[in-house]
């Protein structure tokens, strides 16, 4: 059985930095990228960051900005997003989901996400 659990999400006030952590078991990452996929109550999923299977080539939607960074630990079947400079408008349930293609975002794949807040 393919699991995903995400953890590392909380409460932060603007400015400030969470490192979110996605461990998957029943599952090699040598078969799908991996990517982090936010949702805010109300609107469409939005694609944060992916890393791919082949090459670990990192991909990144528009409104990071180089404030975040993905990573992976094979060894830990872990893949982290490495979030910075946090701002409100990152309020969201963030969800790591496994997919094909990059920032695709169709995913075979995902966990129940973990709860980020930031306060302004």
């Amino acid at each position: 059985e393919v699991q995903f659990v995400e953890s590392g999400g909380g409460l932060v006030q603007a400015g400030g930095s969470l490192r979110l952590s996605c461990s998957a078991s029943g599952f090699s990452f040598d078969d799908y990228a991996i990517g982090w996929f936010r949702q805010v109550p109300g609107k469409d999923r939005e694609a944060v960051s992916c890393i791919s299977s082949i090459d670990g080539t990192t991909y990144y939607g528009n409104f990071v900005e180089g404030r975040f960074t993905i990573s992976k630990d094979p060894a830990k079947n872990t893949v982290y997003l490495q979030m910075t400079d946090l701002k409100p408008e990152d309020t969201a349930v963030y969800t790591c989901a496994a997919e094909s293609y990059c920032m695709y975002m169709n995913y075979d794949y995902s966990g129940k996400g973990t709860r980020v807040t930031v306060s302004s």
